[in-house]
């Protein structure tokens, strides 16, 4: 049965979030500001936040920039994730994939067609390992960045969350 052990001390892990929209700021970010609240309320650490053009190459270049930090474990992208011709995030982010973790994906909509039933297939959320860094790619509502972090995301991101969880395994993500 999955539980906390609270027998093991808390480690924090250090978060990027980049948000995909033509049309979101600062100002307007709510999906930006769930992340940001739920991170720092687990604990850990927002290391960077920023709202990046539904464009390839800028998605990919945020992603690559996060990923290239040393502070970042995870990185957390929301938007674009649609059928529309501006929802571009996954052809932007998959290509670097190291390695997918097509779980992510099968969970979060499973957790997703109890909120919004058969809507959830209009979402290409995804997730893997670019080098040691996680990544997750979520759709842009705040919903959705909620589901993904309250029912899958704060457990992983939780050492003491058993029977196992992603913090445990990250110093062995470089292991050839």
């Amino acid at each position: 049965m999955p539980k906390i052990d609270d027998s093991i001390p808390f480690e924090p892990a250090g978060f990027a979030v980049i948000i995909v929209s033509d049309t979101r700021d600062a100002s307007t970010d709510k999906s930006g500001d769930l992340l940001a609240s739920r991170i720092g309320e687990a604990g850990h650490r927002l290391v960077t936040r920023t709202i990046v053009k539904d464009d390839r190459s800028a998605i990919r270049a945020a992603v690559e920039a996060a990923v290239a930090n040393s502070e970042v474990d995870a990185v957390i992208t929301s938007g674009g994730t649609g059928f529309t011709g501006r929802d571009v995030t996954p052809e932007a982010i998959e290509p670097l994939f190291d390695k997918r973790m097509d779980g992510f994906s099968a969970v979060f909509h499973r957790l997703s067609y109890d909120v919004i039933g058969t809507s959830t297939v209009q979402s290409r959320c995804t997730a893997g390992l670019i080098g040691t860094t996680f990544v997750f790619v979520l759709p842009g509502s705040p919903g959705a960045c909620r589901d993904a972090w309250d029912k899958i995301l704060k457990d992983q991101f939780d050492i003491r969350f058993r029977p196992c969880n992603f913090v445990e395994i990250m110093p062995r993500l470089s292991e050839r």
